[in-house]
């Protein structure tokens, strides 16, 4: 229940809701046991059972609500005529269901709006959340069933959770108003039926019990499913490539084959319990209409026929909301396990929070510091002991075998990462006492896999700028080489280009990030591999946009073509975690070690 209450207060201000809702609900209720009970004044005015008005006296208690009805009715029948008076009592019961069918629809209305306010809300809270996690954190998830969990398994809690707060209010308080009437018609026919509900809700509870357990399962196969998916679209070209279609085909179809194993599981269970109470609750109407039968047979004071029949006809209706009730008791434990994988992404921590303390950042003053840095991923330690300083508008490359630490060290820089021991330093002050927003403001970033949007050439550049102008799009576009290919697209700066810009080449797409960059106009860059996964041409434009991007600014760089970073004011060699050499390029050639070596390697490839 702490899940479920948990949910539900995803749904706040409740009470906006909740008061209306009660007060139709309540009406609705009302009316619709009235409904049921007017059968029997109908009946006595049909068939004139009431007698005379001296027989029939006028009831002491105001709870005998169908004892006054009788009274007014044969009131009724001797003012005006027995067929007057069947007429009010008809337009009496029309009343009675057009108010009971208003207040019903009017009491839906709210939960429904109850229901997309809490999904709302719910879905707000676990987006919210899961952008502001770490970046660390998608590392180890599959994304996939991140978005199971924010698509799939809030739409099942929206609908089981709020569906089932509608009908615990709701089925009780019908069932409350039908009991209460049954019992103002007989008291002893309603002891012999209520006695007989016990063994319904144990048969029930029994069918029902195992379904959390294969809820939860099925939204992990699902999750997995969602996951195979986007593996499956975003790597086409590669599984087609390798010929792959048939095995991605497999792992997809064999987790499917699974779901739908479960699902079948938990289908069985939930429609197990309607039809058990639908023929528990035929069977007690038969048991009723015999012990009732020979109530009205033996002539019982208690129980007219006209009486009887009312009474099953209402109680006849006492299994819809007992049958309702049950349905809900089914679905909610597909929405608590839908509702603990959320959760679980809402409970999320962000592991790398600003420091309650953290100081506003403005400008860049000075420069960057790295001192006696140590990072490690578990037991794997990746960087050691790194000293190294990147002063205010100087170019820092960082250069060596794969796996050298070269990416973690500038992930430290803008707090994606933390490090495990030192310190990163920025104009001298510990980059985990600055506010991250402030500091991220000061960065811009192109890196080797040039991510775009499936949006406009211009929202893509203009990305999260704020009153930005089409000149100022234009301009950073030429800055970037990036000018005239666009006015060659089909709309030029208002061109679609595709889910990760698939629609332009790896250079176009290269320097609509560079163009990106420029726009935001940072004092610090890290550009991380920008030009390694391009041919010589589209190479050549875009380290012309780098060039003009990198003047006056202070820039780290990671390049594995060593010919483009020969001019950068230092370069920075690591092998396994470590600074083995630093110096300008003619310096590093001169030592004859670990750089020149990368360099010969190079140009013998070339």
């Amino acid at each position: 229940m702490k899940t479920y209450f948990r949910l539900l207060s995803y749904a706040k201000p409740i009470e906006k809701f909740a008061i209306p809702y009660v007060l139709c609900t309540l009406l609705s209720v009302v009316f619709s046991t009235l409904n049921l009970a007017l059968v029997i004044p109908l009946l006595h005015t049909l068939f004139n059972t009431n007698g005379t008005a001296a027989e029939v006296a006028k009831p002491e208690n105001w709870y005998d609500v169908i004892d006054y009805f009788n009274y007014y009715a044969t009131q009724a029948g001797l003012l005006y005529g027995p067929y007057e008076a069947l007429k009010r009592v008809c337009l009496i019961i029309v009343v009675s269901v057009f108010l009971s069918n208003l207040f019903r629809y009017l009491s839906q209305r709210i939960m429904e709006n109850l229901r997309i306010h809490t999904l709302l809300n719910l879905r707000k809270a676990v987006f919210d959340n899961v952008m502001d996690l770490h970046v660390g954190y998608f590392n180890s998830q599959r994304k996939g069933d991140i978005i199971s969990k924010i698509a799939s398994d809030v739409q099942v809690v929206q609908f089981s959770v709020t569906g089932t707060l509608q009908v615990v209010f709701k089925e009780p308080l019908t069932l409350v108003f039908y009991i209460i009437a049954l019992f103002l018609i007989s008291t002893e026919l309603t002891l012999f039926a209520v006695a007989v509900i016990p063994l319904s809700a144990f048969l029930i509870s029994r069918i029902v019990k195992r379904l959390k357990a294969q809820a939860i399962r099925a939204q992990q196969v699902y999750g997995n499913m969602i996951a195979y998916l986007d593996e499956a679209l975003s790597g086409v070209k590669i599984i087609k490539a390798f010929n792959a279609t048939d095995f991605i085909k497999k792992k997809f179809n064999d987790e499917n084959i699974l779901l739908s194993k479960i699902s079948r599981r938990m289908v069985r269970r939930q429609q197990l319990g309607s039809p058990v109470s639908e023929l528990l609750g035929v069977v007690m109407v038969a048991v009723i209409l015999l012990y009732g039968g020979n109530l009205v047979l033996s002539g019982s004071d208690d129980l007219s026929a006209a009486a009887f029949i009312g009474y099953i006809a209402l109680f006849s209706q006492v299994m819809r909301p007992a049958k309702a009730l049950t349905d809900s008791f089914a679905n909610i434990h597909s929405g608590i396990a839908a509702g603990e994988r959320v959760l679980d992404l809402i409970d999320q921590k962000n592991e790398l929070p600003d420091a309650p303390a953290a100081k506003p950042l403005t400008a860049f003053n000075q420069g960057i510091r790295l001192v006696d840095v140590s990072f490690s991923y578990g037991d794997r330690q990746v960087l050691k002991a790194i000293n190294l300083e990147i002063p205010k508008g100087k170019t820092v490359a960082l250069v060596g075998p794969s796996g050298g630490g070269k990416s973690t060290l500038m992930d430290l820089i803008p707090r994606f990462i933390d490090v495990k021991e030192g310190e990163v330093l920025l104009d001298g002050v510990n980059v985990k006492n600055l506010k991250t927003s402030d500091l991220r403001s000061l960065i811009g970033l192109v890196n080797q896999d040039s991510f775009l949007f499936n949006d406009t050439i211009y929202n893509n550049i203009a990305f999260a700028a704020e009153h930005v102008q089409l000149d100022d799009v234009i301009a950073a576009a030429k800055i970037a080489n990036a000018h005239e290919f666009i006015l060659d697209t089909e709309k030029g700066y208002d061109t679609y280009i595709g889910d990760r810009g698939i629609r332009l080449s790896g250079g176009q797409r290269q320097r609509i990030c560079i163009a990106r960059a420029v726009l935001k106009n940072p004092p610090i860059l890290l550009l991380d591999e920008a030009t390694s996964a391009l041919d010589t041409e589209s190479e050549k434009l875009v380290q012309e946009a780098l060039g003009k991007l990198m003047e006056n600014r202070t820039t780290l760089v990671i390049a594995h073509r060593l010919s483009t970073i020969q001019n950068a004011d230092k370069i920075v060699v690591l092998e396994s975690g470590h600074i083995v050499e630093e110096g300008t390029h003619q310096q590093l050639l001169a030592k004859g070690g670990l750089y020149k070596k990368l360099i010969d390697m190079q140009q013998f490839g070339e």
